[in-house]
C-alpha cells in the first residue's frame, strides 16, 4: 500500500504543478505567456480531442461526419487505436469526456511508474529504484508533457514496461495480456512481439545451426500467450473492416505514418512534419539512444536490449520534428541503462537545476500545442 501511495504521488503531483498556471488563469509565468482558457488549453492539446471523438463515436464515420467539424478525412481516425478511447468513454460516465480523457492519462501514468519501479528494483536497491522512478516522473520534459494532457502514450509505455517485466520473469500470460494492452493502444506495440520472438527463438536457432539441439524443442508452448499481441492487432483491423470498410484502413489513414527510407530523413527540412533546420538536438537523441542500447546488450539483458534496439532502429527512419515523443517507449529502458549515473549525487544536483527548464518548457509547449476548437459542445 505504501508503494501505491508513493507512485500515486509521483503520478499526480508533477501534473498538478503543470496544470496550476492554466487552472488558476495566470496570464504569465516566468515571462511565458499562459492562455487564459484555463483547463480547456490542457484538454485541447494534440491529439486529445481526436480520441474524444473516437470515444463518443467508436469509429462510426457517419456519426463523426455529422457531429464534428475537424478538417480531417474520416479515414484519419483509423490512426488512433481504440483502447484509450474506450477508457475515456468508461470514465466519462463519472467525469465527462474532457476530464475523463485527462483521468485516463493519469491512470496510464500510474501504471507506467508503478511497473517502472518494479522493474528498476531488479537492477537497483529499493531507495535507488525510487529515485530513478522520481526522475522518470519528470524527465524527459516531453514525457512530463504527455502525462499532463490527453494522451495514450502513458498507457502505451505502461503496457510495454509491464509486459517486459513479466516476460523477464517468464510469466507469459501476464506478458501477453499487457503486451495486448500496449498493442490496443498504439500501433508500434507489434514491435514488442518481434522482440519476444527474437529473444525466445534466436538463441535456439543458433544452437540448431551448430547441430546440438533437437528441432522438436524449438517451439515450446509456454511463450505462446505472447500471440495475444498480434491477435489484438488483428482484432483492431477486423474492427476497421467493419467501420471503415477496409481491413487495412490504418495504412490508408493519411499523413500519419512518418517512416521514410533511407534513414535520417528528419534532416530534410523541406518535409512538412519537420519544417525547420534547427535540428541539432536530434543528434543527441540518437547518441543517447544508441549508447543506451549498446549498454543493455553489454549487460546481456536480452529482453530490454532487443526491444530497445528494434524500436530505436525504427526511430532512425522517423521523419518528424517531435521525434522524442516517438522515442518515449524506449526512454524507461535507456534510463535503466544509465542508472548508475542517474542515481549518483552529481545527477541529483543536476536534476535540481534542470527541473526548472523542464517545467518552463512544459508550460510553453502545452500553451502552444493546441488544436483550434471553436465549439466544445460536441466533445463534452
Amino acid at each position: 500500500m505504501k508503494n501505491f501511495s508513493k507512485v500515486f504521488a509521483l503520478t499526480v503531483l508533477p501534473v498538478l504543478v503543470v496544470w496550476a498556471p492554466f487552472y488558476l488563469h495566470i496570464k504569465e509565468f516566468w515571462s511565458i505567456p499562459i492562455p487564459t482558457d484555463g483547463m480547456q488549453t490542457i484538454a485541447s492539446n494534440y491529439d486529445g480531442p481526436l480520441y474524444i471523438v473516437i470515444a463518443k463515436s467508436f469509429y462510426n464515420i457517419e456519426y463523426i461526419a455529422n457531429n464534428f467539424a475537424f478538417p480531417l478525412p474520416l479515414e484519419y481516425y483509423a490512426a488512433h487505436f481504440p483502447l484509450f478511447p474506450v477508457i475515456i468513454s468508461a470514465l466519462s460516465i463519472i467525469f465527462g469526456h474532457p476530464w475523463g480523457m485527462l483521468v485516463a492519462t493519469l491512470l496510464g501514468s500510474f501504471i507506467t511508474l508503478y511497473y517502472f519501479f518494479k522493474l528498476s528494483k531488479q537492477f537497483l536497491s529499493p531507495d535507488d529504484a525510487w529515485w530513478l522512478t522520481t526522475v522518470f516522473a519528470v524527465f524527459p520534459a516531453r514525457w512530463l508533457i504527455v502525462r499532463s494532457v490527453g494522451s495514450p502514450e502513458p498507457l502505451f509505455v505502461g503496457g510495454i514496461i509491464a509486459s517486459i517485466f513479466y516476460f523477464r520473469k517468464k510469466k507469459y500470460w501476464h506478458a501477453g495480456i499487457w503486451g495486448a494492452v500496449a498493442q490496443l493502444t498504439k500501433s508500434p506495440g507489434i514491435l514488442l512481439f518481434v522482440a519476444y520472438i527474437i529473444v525466445t527463438y534466436y538463441p535456439k536457432l543458433k544452437i540448431i545451426a551448430a547441430g546440438n539441439f533437437k528441432r522438436s524443442q524449438l517451439f515450446k508452448l509456454k511463450p505462446l500467450p505472447i500471440l495475444l499481441i498480434p491477435l489484438s492487432l488483428a482484432v483492431i483491423f477486423w474492427l476497421y473492416s467493419v467501420r471503415f470498410g477496409s481491413f487495412f484502413a490504418y495504412f490508408n489513414s493519411g499523413d500519419n505514418i512518418h517512416l521514410f527510407f533511407p534513414p535520417f530523413q528528419i534532416f530534410d527540412y523541406s518535409q512538412p512534419w519537420v519544417d525547420t533546420h534547427w535540428l541539432e538536438e536530434i543528434i543527441f537523441i540518437y547518441i543517447f539512444g544508441a549508447m543506451g542500447t549498446f549498454k543493455l546488450f553489454k549487460e546481456d539483458d536480452k529482453t530490454l536490449a532487443w526491444f530497445t534496439a528494434i524500436f530505436f532502429t525504427t526511430i532512425l527512419f522517423v521523419s518528424h520534428r517531435d521525434i522524442l515523443r516517438y522515442s518515449l517507449p524506449i526512454v524507461p529502458f535507456i534510463l535503466i541503462a544509465y542508472r548508475n549515473i542517474l542515481v549518483s549525487r552529481e545527477f541529483k544536483f543536476t536534476l535540481a537545476i534542470i527541473i526548472i527548464p523542464i517545467y518552463l518548457y512544459s508550460l510553453a509547449f502545452i500553451a502552444n500545442n493546441v488544436m483550434p476548437i471553436a465549439d466544445w459542445t460536441p466533445l463534452l
